[in-house]
C-alpha cells in the first residue's frame, strides 16, 4: 500500500533541461521525508508535480490517496503547499490574507476569522495583524505564507524551503510547528539545502542530484556513508599544506581523499575515531613540524555528503535554466493560481 505521497518515475523537461530523470518517492503517512539536495537538483520541480502545478512528463503519482493526474482538483482539496517563495497579497493586512484564503477553501467567514487568529499567534504576528503585508519584513511574509498553507489543517503538506529568510529564533519557531503538525498525523515532505534542518525534522531523507534521488536513509545513516567524521586542519604556513595532506591521508578512513582549500590553508578528510583519532593527529602533525593555527572535529556537511555520494560538490545552478519563459512567465501565474488554489 503506497504511503501518504508516493511517485513513481517522475520525469519533466523544460527544452534540452532535464529537470526530473525518474523520481521515485513514497512517505508514509504521519512522517516527514526531507528532499535534500542543492539549488538545481530537482526538488522544487518535484513539488511541484506533486502539487498539480506542473504535469510531468511521465511517470504517476498519488497524494492522499487520489491520482495526481486522475484528479488535480481532489488533490488540491487534500494538501497545503508553502512554496519556494512567500505568495501572499500584499495590499491585504495578515489578518485578510488568511481569512481570504479560509473562505477560498469555503470555510464559514466566522470560522475563517477564528482560524486566521489563531495562526497570527501561532506564528507570532499578533501585532502585525492588521498592517498590509507589503509592509512586512521578507521573514514576516515568509511566515504569513507559511500560515496561510495550515489555514484548513491539510493530512498532507509540502513544504519547499521553508525557512529561506528567517533569522535564528524564528526557524526554530518553525521547526517546533512543523513538529507539532506531524505529531497531529499530518505527513510533510519536506525540501532543504540544510543538513541541519533535516536532522531536526526528518524521519527519512531522500538526496536529490540531477532530477534523481541518489540516496535514501535517515540522517545518521547518510553521514555514516560519508565518513560520519571529518578532521579539519588549518595550517599556519601555506608551505606546509603539502605535508600535512600526506599525514592526514594516512589518518583519512578508506579511500577519503584530503580536500585542501589553498587559499584558507584549510585541509579536511573523513575519518573515524572520534577524539582519541584528533589527537594522534594532533602529535604526528607537531612531530613533523607543522604549527597548526586551528584543528577540530566536525560532523558531515551538505557538500561533504554530495562529494561522498557524486564525486562532485553540491552545485547552485538553477533547475529550469533553458526554460525562462516557462519559469519567469509561467511560475507568477502559477503562484498565484497555488495561493487560491493549494493553500
Amino acid at each position: 500500500m503506497p504511503g501518504a505521497i508516493y511517485a513513481e518515475g517522475l520525469v519533466k523537461t523544460f527544452g534540452d533541461v532535464r529537470a526530473l530523470d525518474g523520481v521515485d518517492l513514497d512517505v508514509p503517512e504521519g512522517t516527514v521525508l526531507g528532499l535534500l539536495g542543492p539549488n538545481g537538483a530537482g526538488k522544487t520541480t518535484t513539488v511541484r508535480c506533486l502539487t498539480t502545478l506542473l504535469r510531468p512528463d511521465r511517470g504517476s503519482a498519488v497524494v492522499a490517496g487520489i491520482d495526481v493526474l486522475k484528479h488535480p482538483d481532489a488533490v488540491r482539496r487534500s494538501i497545503g503547499l508553502s512554496g519556494q517563495f512567500a505568495a501572499v497579497d500584499e495590499y491585504l493586512t495578515g489578518r485578510e490574507n488568511l481569512q481570504m484564503v479560509g473562505q477560498l477553501y469555503q470555510m464559514k467567514a466566522k470560522a475563517a476569522k477564528v482560524r486566521a487568529a489563531e495562526l497570527l499567534e501561532q506564528f507570532h504576528l499578533a501585532d502585525a495583524a492588521d498592517r498590509p503585508a507589503k509592509t512586512y519584513s521578507g521573514g514576516m511574509r515568509r511566515r504569513l505564507d507559511l500560515a496561510a498553507a495550515l489555514v484548513v489543517s491539510p493530512p498532507v503538506m509540502f513544504m519547499d524551503e521553508p525557512t529561506t529568510g528567517l533569522d535564528p529564533r524564528n526557524r526554530q519557531q518553525l521547526w517546533e510547528v512543523i513538529k507539532q503538525l506531524v505529531s497531529g498525523g499530518t505527513t510533510l515532505l519536506l525540501t532543504t539545502q540544510y543538513l541541519e534542518e533535516a536532522d531536526h525534522l526528518a524521519h527519512d531523507i531522500a538526496v536529490v542530484d540531477h532530477g534523481r534521488v541518489i540516496a535514501r536513509g535517515t540522517s545518521d545513516e547518510l553521514k555514516a556513508r560519508t565518513g560520519g567524521e571529518r578532521v579539519e586542519v588549518v595550517v599556519h604556513e601555506r608551505e606546509h599544506i603539502a605535508t600535512a595532506s600526506e599525514v592526514l591521508s594516512a589518518f583519512g578512513r578508506g579511500q577519503g581523499e584530503v580536500a585542501v582549500e589553498e587559499h584558507m590553508r584549510k585541509l579536511t578528510v573523513p575519518v573515524t575515531g572520534g577524539a582519541k583519532l584528533l589527537a594522534e593527529v594532533i602529535r604526528e602533525l607537531d612531530t613533523r613540524g607543522i604549527e597548526i593555527d586551528d584543528i577540530g572535529l566536525r560532523r558531515p556537511t551538505l557538500d561533504d555528503v554530495f562529494l561522498s555520494l557524486t564525486g562532485h560538490v553540491a552545485e547552485v545552478k538553477d533547475e529550469e535554466n533553458g526554460a525562462a519563459s516557462a519559469k519567469q512567465g509561467g511560475e507568477q501565474d502559477t503562484k498565484q493560481s497555488g495561493k487560491d488554489t493549494v493553500k
